[in-house]
């Protein structure tokens, strides 16, 4: 399994502010559902923040998202050592297909791929 991109959810209501701030360290916006925005760099583009008000499908909102080439692999691996499912795999309307889990800290990881 290979990892693609690892990035960072910060929850806040304050998708603008953040959207400034962050841009005074050069990120500029790249995605925007509303729910959530990413901010990336024009240079590294796999360089990443996510912004999110809160997760549109899922009970709880993740602390940061990975995402990996075989996100079936990923999930199966995670079933097979008995980590704690935090949200199903499933497939979103935005094009990823995802599950959430807990790891060792508390902190909740989005585990996704694009469709």
């Amino acid at each position: 399994m290979t990892v693609r991109r690892v990035v960072p959810n910060i929850q806040s209501e304050a998708a603008q502010e953040s959207r400034e701030f962050y841009g005074l360290l050069g990120f500029e916006e790249v995605m925007n559902h509303g729910w959530i925005m990413t901010l990336a760099s024009p240079s590294n583009p796999a360089a990443q923040i996510s912004v999110m008000s809160s997760d549109k499908t899922a009970p709880v909102t993740p602390d940061m998202s990975v995402e990996v080439d075989d996100v079936d692999a990923a999930y199966a691996v995670m079933q097979e050592r008995d980590v704690e499912i935090v949200h199903p795999l499933q497939d979103e309307e935005w094009g990823v297909r995802r599950f959430f889990v807990r790891d060792p800290n508390g902190r909740v990881v989005n585990v996704l791929g694009h469709r």
